[in-house]
């Protein structure tokens, strides 16, 4: 699946309105950040006594390490956007 390009209209053209669907990809590691924090926050911990048996089964297991792996799995239009913004910075205007 390819990553749609923030910096583009739905169209294909210049650096013009984002369309919907660009926004939502951008939404999607914030998001998820967020529910990492407040899941590691607010975590009550009440789920975790229903899986006492596997108690020390993974260290990865748990919802805060998920949200995690999501947001890094879902960082790339956010690292393109910021790349696509420092390339065009540093470009020298031709005269």
């Amino acid at each position: 699946m390819k990553t749609p390009d923030p910096n583009l209209d739905s169209s294909g053209g210049g650096t013009t309105a984002l369309s919907a669907a660009n926004w939502l990809c951008l939404a999607a590691a914030p998001t998820f950040a967020i529910m990492a924090l407040l899941t590691g926050l607010l975590d009550s911990g009440a789920p975790s006594m229903l899986c006492s048996a596997t108690h020390d089964a993974a260290p990865l297991s748990g919802m805060v390490p998920m949200y995690l792996l999501m947001t890094a799995f879902h960082s790339a239009p956010w690292l393109k956007l910021i790349s696509n913004r420092r390339n065009s910075a540093h470009q020298t205007p031709s005269v």
